[in-house]
């Protein structure tokens, strides 16, 4: 026989309250039955319909489209930018290198 896997009592437990609010919100059950049901008192009950509308608010809010920025490194972005200067002047060295050479070529027009 499998053991259960962590948390799922809690996630089960967790559906059945959303379950019960959700029929006291839509009129099939009322606070009391619900409170009842749940082993808790009535203002308890309405205290955790609160956090569970607030939850869900939170939880449809607009988000913004595609993929969520990727978290940011310090040390990494600082080596990036390092790597990017080296590149910058290694590529000004390789002008300046041709830029020499072709200068020290003698001119083939003046032979």
């Amino acid at each position: 026989m499998k053991a259960p896997k962590p948390g799922t009592y809690q996630q089960a437990l967790a559906r059945q309250r959303a379950q019960l609010i959700m029929q006291v919100r839509s009129g099939l059950l009322s606070a009391q039955e619900a409170a009842r049901q749940l082993g808790i008192s009535r203002k308890t009950y309405y205290k955790w319909e609160r956090r569970a509308l607030a939850a869900m608010v939170e939880a449809l809010g607009n988000r913004e489209h595609g993929r969520p920025p990727r978290p940011t490194d310090p040390e990494k972005e600082a080596l990036q930018r390092q790597s990017e200067e080296l590149q910058a002047k290694l590529q000004v060295l390789e002008q300046t290198t041709r830029i020499r050479q072709a200068l020290e070529q003698p001119d083939k027009k003046k032979e």
